[in-house]
This record gives C-alpha cells, sequence and structure tokens, in this order.
C-alpha cells in the first residue's frame, strides 16, 4: 500500500509540472486586446533546435530582452496576459530557445549559449534578464551561475534551483541522460554542477534575482530550492526579493502568472540605466553673495 501511494504521488506531481508548463502552441496564439503586439513568433534555428522571439513593437533603448524557459515548441509566458502586454508595452522583447528537457549539464548549457550569441549578433542587449519557470530555473541558473556577466537579472517563478531536488529525485532518468552519467557518477560530482553551489560569480557580478514560490509547492519545494538560494545569496551580499505565497503549490493561478512585482521587477532593470548626455550641461548652483550690513 505504501509503494502504490509513493507511486501515485510521483505520477501526480509528474502531472503538476508539466501542467504548469504546457509549451504554448504555435497555431493556437493567445488573443490580446492590443492590435499593435504580435501575435506569432518570428522563429529562426541553431543547431537543428528552434529559437522563439516575440519582438516588441517600440524596444527600450539597448534593445532589452527576457530569455524564458522551459521553451517547449512554445514560449509559454506569451500567454500569460499582464506579463505579456506588460513587457510589450515596456520596450521588452520576450524569446527562448527549446532544447527540450535538459537539466543544466555544461553540455546542454553550452547550446544555450549559442542562442545567446546568435541573438547578440542579430542586435538585441547583451545583458538578457532570465525568466526560469519550474525547471526552466534549473536551465537558466545553470546558464547564468556559468556566465555571469551576461545576465541583467534572474527572476523565478517556483523554480527548481538544486539539483539535488526535483531533477534527481522525480526527474532521474532525463538528469542523467542530459549529464552522459550514471546515478553515482554524478552523485559524485553533483556539488561541481548544482548553480546553488556556484553564485560567486552573479555575487560579483551584483545580479538582482527576484523569486515568487508557493509555501505548499510539493513538486519543486520552497525549502529545498529558494529558501535555499535565498540564503546562500544572501549571505554573499546578493540582493534578491523573494515573494512567498502563502497556501499555494506548483499550479497556474493569479498568484503566479500575475505577479504585478515580478512584472515591475523586469521592467525597472531590463534596460540599462541611462547615462547623462556628454552634451547636457551641468547646473550648479551659484554661491550666494553675503550682503554688507
Amino acid at each position: 500500500m505504501k509503494l502504490c501511494t509513493t507511486v501515485v504521488c510521483f505520477i501526480v506531481s509528474l502531472a503538476l509540472l508539466h501542467a504548469a508548463d504546457a509549451p504554448a502552441g504555435p497555431t493556437a496564439p493567445a488573443i490580446f486586446a492590443d492590435d499593435r503586439l504580435p501575435r506569432v513568433a518570428e522563429t529562426f534555428e541553431i543547431g537543428g533546435h528552434k529559437a522563439f522571439v516575440y519582438a516588441a513593437p517600440k524596444p527600450a533603448e539597448g534593445r532589452p530582452w527576457l530569455w524564458f524557459a522551459p521553451t517547449l515548441k512554445g514560449v509559454s509566458l506569451v500567454q500569460r496576459k499582464l506579463y505579456f502586454e506588460g513587457l510589450m508595452n515596456a520596450g521588452i522583447s520576450i524569446a527562448g530557445f527549446d532544447l527540450g528537457e535538459v537539466r543544466g549539464s555544461p553540455a546542454s548549457t553550452e547550446k544555450f549559449t549559442l542562442f545567446y550569441e546568435d541573438m547578440v549578433k542579430r542586435g538585441w542587449a547583451a545583458k538578457p534578464v532570465l525568466l526560469g519557470q519550474s525547471r526552466g530555473g534549473l536551465m537558466m541558473l545553470a546558464w547564468a551561475t556559468r556566465h555571469p556577466d551576461k545576465v541583467r537579472a534572474f527572476v523565478g517563478i517556483y523554480p527548481v534551483c538544486n539539483l539535488a531536488s526535483w531533477p534527481l529525485k522525480n526527474s532521474k532518468a532525463a538528469t542523467l541522460a542530459d549529464y552522459g552519467m550514471t546515478e553515482a557518477e554524478l552523485a559524485a560530482k553533483r556539488s561541481q554542477f548544482n548553480p546553488v553551489d556556484h553564485l560567486r560569480g552573479l555575487l560579483a557580478n551584483k545580479v538582482p534575482m527576484f523569486v515568487v514560490h508557493g509555501d505548499s509547492d510539493v513538486v519543486v519545494p520552497y525549502e529545498d530550492n529558494t529558501r535555499l538560494l535565498k540564503e546562500r545569496y544572501e549571505a554573499g551580499g546578493g540582493q534578491i526579493t523573494v515573494k512567498l505565497i502563502p497556501g499555494e503549490g506548483h499550479k497556474v493561478s493569479p498568484s503566479f502568472f500575475e505577479c504585478r512585482e515580478l512584472l515591475d521587477f523586469v521592467t525597472s532593470v531590463a534596460s540599462p540605466p541611462l547615462r547623462p548626455s556628454p552634451l547636457q550641461p551641468v547646473l550648479q548652483s551659484s554661491p550666494r553673495r553675503r550682503s554688507k550690513e
């Protein structure tokens, strides 16, 4: 009976994870009120894998972009009205690269780098905001820790941050396949690959973070993932804001996909800070003359 219960819980957890990360169907884009916004992504291929870009109608200075994962046959974030319209209207484009079910290995991470380099060659900002949802958190955080000087900010929606958590507990086959190792080999080298063990570069580059997570998440537990990230990043002096949602788990709900604080964070950090023009005069107050009495 206990074994049966364990198997049922495992199946339910996988169903919840995939339901929350359901890909956006390319033939059924969501409909938004603003006709100026792109309905269909620009697509191109890199090494046999498809990239998707939703370009903002009026890009902000520096052509900022948000890199979303997991991108599985499409960028599901564009189906979230608040985020899509908010980012587009702020001049922030949205992009993703479909590598399938990868788990942050060095090999798959460097394939993400090919996408990043192509985006920069196409004129997009050299420092994107990375947003990882669920297992996409591991994809983005693994890339960020290996390329900390190329990251504007990290954002998470109940993100997987810890290789020892969901990846090796509930997605072992896909994780071992991505790393090309046996379970024993990966266990012996886990700290070498685990993103939460390699935050020094992000700290040195002062990369800010924002995460929204539910305190009742049984699929990607807060304690083993976001809390661990928060504690370690703060211990190193890093800037991280966590919005913890009481009583909510790993699901599609307004708490996670209509989070105004998340949108405000992205729009505030996406573009580089404005620098004063060299032609702009510097106004200084003239010293007052003391009147003779």
